[in-house]
């Protein structure tokens, strides 16, 4: 490797396919957390996160929506909080996610930026989110827009999710739900049906190998020079 010389050679691993290919894939249903943006008594990001359960559960995976009211603000308490920590508990059980927020102010929300703030990037030595699948979603009072979910995607890159290629955004949401809030057949309906389909095939695809998707050899640099530093510092006498 002498045309590298800023490669540690031992540190370099060559993709191996064999590793790509679990040898004993998972068998139990995808498990997906859903996440949504809104404390309103009639959300329609909640309602879309609950069509989108349902979606999901018919496509044969195990949802769980978890319920940001109570939580408190990113640092107001310790970490140890009720809600905190279940929301810690959920993003550890998953193994994808669905984030629906609505947009206002041409953004996400408070209430969908505290739930991931309160996501920790490192938990115990273990990375929650990293190499998980994520679903993008927003829900918007007007005409269409997409300014939520392209910074859902960038959260989801920062937080290292396999953030699926098809995102869903619903104009006009208070007109696309009946009196029983269960949306109506629309093209915005159809499209929560691709990315849910998306969703789990992804999911199933990665779930088993995702460490291998997010090794990086930077990290693996920096873990042997921490060990190197550790195991040859001088005792003191």
């Amino acid at each position: 490797m002498t045309d590298l010389p800023n490669i540690a050679p031992s540190l370099l691993r060559p993709i191996e396919a064999a590793s790509l290919r679990p040898a004993g894939p998972a068998t139990h249903r995808p498990r997906i957390l859903i996440l949504y943006g809104s404390l309103r008594e009639r959300s329609f990001s909640r309602l879309t996160a609950e069509e989108a359960a349902r979606i999901l559960q018919a496509l044969g995976a195990e949802t769980r929506i978890y319920d940001p009211r109570a939580l408190p603000l990113p640092d107001a308490v310790e970490a140890d909080h009720p809600k905190v920590a279940e929301l810690r508990d959920l993003v550890g059980w998953c193994e994808g996610m669905v984030w629906s927020s609505p947009e206002r102010h041409g953004a996400m929300t408070g209430v969908m930026k505290a739930q991931i703030d309160w996501i920790p990037l490192s938990l115990g030595g273990v990375r929650p989110t990293q190499g998980k699948t994520l679903a993008v979603m927003q829900v918007c009072g007007g005409s269409q827009s997409f300014n939520t979910v392209n910074q859902l995607r960038i959260l989801g890159r920062w937080m290292r999710l396999l953030t699926i290629p098809n995102q869903s955004s619903v104009a006009k949401a208070w007109d696309e739900f009946d009196a029983d809030d269960r949306m109506k057949p629309s093209p915005y309906y159809d499209r929560i049906v691709d990315v849910m389909e998306e969703l789990v095939r992804f999911t199933v695809l990665t779930r088993d190998i995702r460490d291998q998707l997010v090794d990086r050899y930077s990290e693996r640099v920096e873990d042997h020079a921490a060990l190197s530093a550790r195991v040859n510092q001088t005792k003191a006498v």
